[in-house]
């Protein structure tokens, strides 16, 4: 399981690890979102854990290349509810894809 804390701040420069992953149990629906402003590993850490800690979120996947987020969940998630988890992190949600 991969767990990194936002300090408020990236590094920006891109230089980082990428496709951070957060795997709870893996079973569910799918969906995913796109995510501006990631642009490392540990932006992709940051937003996946806010996003795991979502009621119901089974993993999450994020890639900072392609800006997308993949949340696996017992049920649909409310995208309002998962635009709130990616902010506490520090990133914008555009929408689903």
């Amino acid at each position: 399981m991969t767990t990194e804390t936002n300090s408020g701040s990236c590094c920006g420069t891109g230089s980082c690890s990428s496709n951070a992953t957060i795997d709870v149990q893996g079973v569910g629906v799918t969906a995913i979102y796109k995510v501006s402003g990631m642009t490392c590993g540990h932006c992709e850490g940051a937003v996946s854990q806010e996003v795991s800690d979502l009621e119901g979120v089974t993993a999450v996947t994020a890639d900072a290349k392609t800006g997308e987020v993949a949340v696996t969940s017992a049920a649909m998630l409310d995208e309002e509810t998962v635009r709130a988890a990616v902010d506490e992190a520090g990133y914008e949600l555009v929408g689903r894809v």
